[in-house]
């Protein structure tokens, strides 16, 4: 699943929970309107598991208030993991507050959604955050939701049922494209800013190492071919945070990335009988 999708509603100052007025309407709509209210939570209650739907905003990016309801009725949005913000004596701002929670939310995530390839098609991480008055009254508080923009979904994301080894694939997995999304340098060309693109193919090859070594301890065919190339695009990846040359760079940032492409792993991932269709935003990326 393709990280760092543009954060969402922010939190609201107000606590306070708007119920909905029933007046002259049919018993269905009554009964309706009365569940809703029922369900209506501020939304600085959201807990990871809950599904919601946004139901009070100041605005576009600012929330006040949500409708929890169950799972297995149609949604827009479930959290999936919260966090506070820390070591921060001011408050960061709406851009800090998103920096900090691309950075953190998919990995604080992992022990609720293991496997974000089995995240429903138009569904995306995003996130509820303090705003700066929020800030003054010792909110600190962001929820990480995988939600749609559009739409409902129906369902828990919630990974159930993980074999040790289909979880040590998958932490190593999700580790090493957290390390290529989170690192990704503001500058579309590697000239502008290769520093940045330096830092990235080291935080991208670190990460391979450490998913290398929980692959050893699979020992299944296609696991097998998977880390054998996956070798590979670690050495690609090391070399283009040593180039000495744009050049150098290139060359080797190109075989790293193709080192990486999602589509090689399907075989290993069916094999461990995990979801094995790549995220349309991953192969837009990779076919790009």
């Amino acid at each position: 699943m393709f990280f760092g999708v543009t954060s969402r509603s922010a939190r609201g100052m107000s606590a306070a929970v708007a119920l909905l007025a029933i007046g002259a309407v049919g018993c269905a709509d009554a009964f309706d309107s009365a569940r809703t209210a029922v369900r209506t939570r501020s939304v600085f209650s959201l807990s990871p598991g809950d599904c919601y739907n946004p139901q009070s905003g100041v605005s576009d990016t600012e929330e006040l208030s949500v409708e929890i309801v169950p799972c297995d009725e149609a949604h827009e949005g479930q959290v999936v993991a919260e966090f506070d913000i820390e070591g921060e004596s001011e408050y960061p701002g709406e851009d800090g507050a998103t920096t900090i929670a691309d950075k953190r939310c998919p990995a604080e995530s992992q022990d609720f959604l293991s496997d974000t390839w089995t995240v429903p098609e138009g569904v995306g991480l995003f996130y509820y955050f303090p705003t700066a008055d929020s800030w003054k009254t010792g909110d600190r508080a962001v929820s990480c939701t995988y939600a749609k923009e559009s739409g409902t979904f129906s369902g828990t994301l919630r990974s159930k049922g993980l074999t040790a080894e289909q979880r040590a694939y998958l932490k190593g997995s999700n580790g090493v494209y957290e390390a290529f999304w989170g690192n990704q340098p503001e500058a579309e060309q590697p000239e502008d800013d290769m520093a940045g693109y330096k830092a990235q193919a080291d935080a991208v090859s670190r990460a391979l190492k450490s998913h290398l070594t929980a692959l050893k301890g699979i020992d299944r065919p296609e696991s097998v071919k998977l880390r054998t190339q996956l070798k590979g695009a670690q050495k690609a990846w090391q070399d283009a945070a040593e180039a000495a040359t744009s050049d150098d760079f290139y060359v080797a940032y190109d075989l790293g990335f193709t080192g990486i492409d999602p589509n090689s792993t399907v075989a290993a991932r069916k094999e461990l009988k995990l979801a094995a269709t790549v995220p349309a935003d991953d192969a837009e990326v990779w076919a790009s």
